[in-house]
């Protein structure tokens, strides 16, 4: 496990004021990417990237997700302190990190097994303690539902009606959704046990979500 630095804390704050500048405001989540030490999910060979503003490969054709977009998805969540949140792709678990200084009430499912050892042995060395579970998360996570908040970080071509049916009312879905090569992010809000709102935001470029109700690979 690597240090934190001066230096490293340093070149967070400078990542921070990129991202005000790139329009992101709840300081919540500012305050959020400013803590959480993303050059910990690097490999010692890899440091310099840590703190530009890009995404990056991690293994199994996954990357840790560009630190905007990671903030950009946190801040459509308008995540409270005690919000139960579903994380869908765990990944390298630097998003999770994210959610974690928000609130401690934080579900993460990985689909590929390796990415999940990898993951929940950071857990382990840094002490968090998210609920952390292996399996298919375009069908959400049934057995703990429902949430406030579901945030997924993989691009999916449709939205999942298993998250839509495993939001509180009030809840919202965060998720990419398009093809294969550009997918816009959609926030979705359940009003009523049967109605849902739906707004369109910006176009990015995520990795498939994989499974029953993402692509299935």
């Amino acid at each position: 496990m690597h240090t934190d630095s001066y230096r490293q804390k340093g070149m967070r704050k400078v990542l921070v004021k990129l991202l005000k500048e790139k329009g992101i405001k709840d300081e919540r989540v500012l305050r959020a990417i400013a803590t959480v030490p993303r050059h910990l999910f690097f490999e010692k060979m890899f440091l310099e990237h840590a703190y530009q503003d890009k995404a990056f490969p991690i293994g199994e054709g996954q990357t840790i997700s560009q630190p905007y977009t990671v903030a950009y998805q946190t801040e459509l969540l308008q995540l409270n302190s005690n919000d139960k949140v579903l994380e869908i792709g765990t990944g390298s678990g630097y998003q999770c990190c994210v959610l974690l200084e928000i609130t401690p009430h934080v579900y993460t499912i990985e689909y590929n097994e390796v990415l999940f050892r990898k993951a929940l042995q950071f857990f382990e060395k840094t002490g968090l303690r998210p609920h952390t579970y292996l399996g298919d998360g375009s069908e959400g996570l049934p057995v703990e539902a429902p949430f406030d908040k579901i945030l997924v970080t993989a691009g999916a071509p449709v939205i999942p009606k298993s998250l839509l049916a495993q939001l509180k009312i009030g809840g919202a879905l965060v998720i990419p959704v398009g093809d294969e090569q550009s997918q816009k992010m959609v926030r979705v809000v359940r009003e009523t046990p049967d109605e849902f709102t739906r707004e369109v935001f910006d176009s990015f470029k995520f990795v498939p979500l994989l499974g029953k109700s993402g692509w299935n690979k």
